[in-house]
């Protein structure tokens, strides 16, 4: 059998992962070695290995590839539909003991941590990713971890208000974590580390905000 043209073997190559992946794939490790506003659209094309037009018929845009890229990410964040009640201490304390873990392991994953340095390399020539970041990637957490507040406070279990208390928790679980992370001077947190982490701030935000009896 004859061997088949290199360039026909390159191109069915280049099917075994899809387009829009290779766009998304390219877009990232662009961005995180020469940033976002360094980049241009072409390179990016000609890293995924396909035309402009193919890039902007199925991503769009360098912000709306940098959008797609955190939303990829920020999904794994997301509250799960089957979430329970927080009817009872028990209850409420193993629902933010396994929010706060998650929260942790996800965020201090290093492709995370190296979007949140692009963010702050970026912050005067390029705004818009850390708008983006705080939009798709950070706010929904934080909007999950309201809900929960605001649902224990409705079930008479803490006293605070929700956003209060839900800064709070997330100062207690992160300390100088975040700040160790950026400036490459801690490691990311091992599961026993995360879980006992998790576990301190859940039970000190208890303790802080527990609802107080009438008299």
């Amino acid at each position: 059998m004859a061997a088949r043209p290199a360039s026909k073997q390159r191109a069915e190559g280049s099917d075994e992962t899809p387009a829009r992946q290779r766009i998304l794939d390219a877009a990232f490790s662009a961005f995180m070695e020469r940033g976002f506003a360094a980049t241009s659209t072409l390179e990016i094309a000609t890293r995924a290995r396909v035309s402009k037009r193919e890039l902007y018929a199925l991503v769009g845009s360098k912000q709306e590839m940098l959008a797609a890229c955190i939303a990829e990410r920020a999904k794994r964040l997301q509250l799960p539909a089957d979430l329970p009640e927080p009817h009872d201490q028990e209850t409420l304390a193993h629902i933010l003991e396994a929010f706060g873990a998650r929260m942790l392991h996800e965020i201090s994953d290093p492709t995370v941590i190296a979007v949140f340095r692009l963010a702050i390399a970026e912050a005067v020539h390029a705004p818009e990713v850390a708008q983006a970041l705080n939009a798709i990637g950070v706010e929904p957490s934080r909007t999950a971890l309201r809900e929960i507040m605001s649902r224990a406070r409705s079930a008479g279990l803490l006293g605070g208000e929700a956003n209060e208390m839900a800064e709070h928790f997330v100062g207690l679980l992160w300390g100088n974590l975040m700040s160790g992370l950026l400036l490459q001077t801690a490691e990311r947190p091992s599961a026993r580390e995360i879980a006992r982490r998790a576990g301190s701030a859940t039970a000190a935000l208890l303790r802080l905000y527990a609802r107080q009896e009438e008299p």
